[in-house]
């Protein structure tokens, strides 16, 4: 899931100071224990196949599980959630709502739960195969949003992901 291939919503910390956070949170910090950084899993053992998601859907891993106890290399899924919109028929919302959607960026496997419900996509299944990042943040100053918006849309689930990353990077010195 997004936690192992990409950070997740823990890897804000790599962006804030986690002391201060604790210290805020916890009534005796000091017993608190955490690592510095959030990183990917394959940063620290070899990996040969990953399940995007947050959460990893039971679809995902059963064919996963199916295509390796078959002997079959699993298939990474890559769309884009934009033609997960277009099978379901569900009216872009950036389109017709003017909503910041990543779903243009973002790998299918959710079913476009989000659009479906008339809400932008947030990116959970992280970046699909030739994301154009850079070209959707300008879409969204576009639409009015600020660069610290646009930082906290790629950094919000994946945000160690190099494409999410260095769009937020990007953004971040503007």
């Amino acid at each position: 899931g997004a936690c192992a291939t990409s950070g997740g919503i823990q890897a804000l910390r790599n962006f804030t100071d986690v002391g201060a956070w604790t210290a805020a949170i916890y009534a005796q910090p000091q017993y608190i224990q955490t690592l510095a950084h959030s990183t990917p899993i394959r940063d620290h053992i070899r990996v040969d196949f990953e399940l995007w998601g947050c959460p990893v859907n039971t679809r995902q891993a059963l064919t996963a599980i199916r295509d390796v106890l078959s002997g079959v290399a699993p298939v990474d899924e890559s769309e884009k959630v934009c033609l997960e919109c277009k099978r379901r028929n569900y009216s872009c919302v950036m389109v017709s709502q003017g909503l910041p959607c990543l779903g243009p960026v973002t790998r299918t496997g959710c079913g476009a739960l989000c659009p479906g419900m008339g809400r932008e996509c947030y990116g959970c299944y992280g970046p699909a195969e030739n994301s154009e990042s850079q070209a959707l943040a300008k879409q969204f100053e576009n639409q009015g949003l600020t660069p610290t918006d646009i930082v906290r849309r790629f950094r919000y689930i994946h945000s160690t992901d190099k494409k999410f990353a260095e769009t937020a990077d990007t953004w971040d010195k503007k």
